[in-house]
């Protein structure tokens, strides 16, 4: 019996001895350098087991032990699974790094940026146009359902899934900032709130003003004067689809359109465009002033009036500014020199949210897109896809 005992106890420590000395060579053998030389992204399907993810990274030249990782993989089963996605392991990764790496799912991040002011079908456009994105969108989202921002996100994400997270911002954000509006808005929904947004997003890319173009538009609302705003004829002409790539005409400005803020009352039936969250900011808490006109300054601002009077001294000014500049009338009113054919006594078509019309009525003269001269200015921002026909629908010329 003593001599049993000897041997097991014996076979035992031997047993120990073995198991320690193998688990020593073990850690050894998983954090020794890899074979890599230098750093390197490698793609990890969805949907691949333990050993497909040993042998790609074998192909990859990251380990040079398939068999050794997946052992070692199952021993760390309890801190988690292994992950598909975008990896970049480092030169030298070790299998335990490697498979650190995997655990914890540091997969790389890539990212789309949404401009302020696009419409929803130039932003589903510009979801095809990255090629990380895969899928289709399911539909064009109702526009102004999306948030403007930069989202990251790991390749194999769908079009469809930036889309769903871009309307979850955007009912965020606008639950948040509906909470905290003045209460003497002329706004009654938080729908409303974004269409005005929509407009003020599309005069001004002034962030020092555009709380203040904001309120010149609350204050007309309040005063039950139109609107007048360039942008809302636009996009009642191409509905979504681009710019008009020249100058708005006279009769497209008296056309009744339901966006025609020149000629409905109020606001529009819907936003034209997706708004930030600072243009929707602006519209919830807007400055509080007497403004009722607004025109572009030639320093990439606007010069604001209470009056008519005031207003068209400003527009004055501009025009001698604009006089030195090259002619430009993509999405703007037709020049006075090409209205030629006007009957006598009309006025030359007014252009613009300049608001040029006077509050107690009567004729207007000639306004200006605020837009001018801003980074809004269509000429400028290259987002708008101006020269892009295929964004332009073919217009009847009046």
């Amino acid at each position: 019996m003593l001599s049993l005992l000897s041997g097991l106890l014996t076979l035992f420590v031997a047993l120990a001895i073995a198991g320690i000395f193998g688990f020593s060579m073990l850690q050894h053998e998983v954090t020794a350098q890899g074979p890599l030389q230098s750093d390197k992204v490698v793609v990890i399907p969805r949907n691949t087991g333990t050993g497909e993810i040993a042998n790609i990274l074998k192909e990859e030249g990251v380990i040079d032990q398939p068999l050794l990782f997946q052992a070692y993989a199952h021993l760390n089963r309890q801190r988690g699974q292994l992950k598909a996605g975008e990896f970049q392991f480092k030169a030298g990764t070790s299998i335990e790094d490697a498979i650190d790496t995997l655990i914890q799912g540091k997969a790389i991040l890539h990212t789309v940026t949404i401009p302020e002011g696009l419409t929803s079908e130039q932003i589903v456009g510009r979801l095809y146009e990255h090629d990380i994105l895969t899928g289709d969108v399911i539909e064009t989202p109702r526009e102004g359902s999306l948030l403007p921002d930069t989202y990251k996100f790991e390749r194999g994400t769908t079009r469809q899934q930036i889309i769903n997270t871009m309307q979850t911002a955007q009912r965020q954000a606008i639950e948040q900032i509906w909470q905290r509006r003045s209460s003497e808005l002329p706004i009654k929904s938080p729908q409303e709130l974004v269409i005005l947004a929509s407009i003020v997003e599309k005069e001004t890319g002034r962030a020092d003003e555009r709380t203040r173009v904001a309120g010149v538009f609350i204050n007309r609302l309040m005063k039950r004067m139109k609107l007048q705003s360039d942008p809302t004829i636009v996009y009642g002409l191409v509905r979504g689809k681009g710019t008009l790539g020249r100058g708005i005409l006279r009769s497209e400005i008296e056309a009744a359109t339901p966006y025609n803020t020149y000629v409905v009352e109020g606001l529009p039936p819907g936003p034209i465009a997706n708004p930030g969250r600072a243009a929707l900011e602006a519209v919830a808490n807007p400055s509080r002033t007497k403004d009722l006109y607004f025109v572009a300054d030639g320093s990439g601002g606007h010069a604001f009036a209470e009056t008519y009077e005031q207003h068209q001294r400003n527009v004055t000014r501009w025009r001698q500014i604009e006089k030195s500049r090259p002619a430009a009338d993509v999405d703007r009113v037709v020049p006075d020199s090409d209205q030629t054919s006007l009957p006598p006594g009309v006025a030359p078509a007014v252009r613009g949210t300049a608001n040029a019309l006077p509050a107690s009525g009567g004729r207007p003269g000639r306004g200006f897109d605020a837009s001018e001269g801003t980074e809004k200015d269509p000429l400028k921002n290259k987002t708008f896809d101006l020269n892009n026909p295929k964004n332009v629908p073919a217009l009847r010329q009046p």
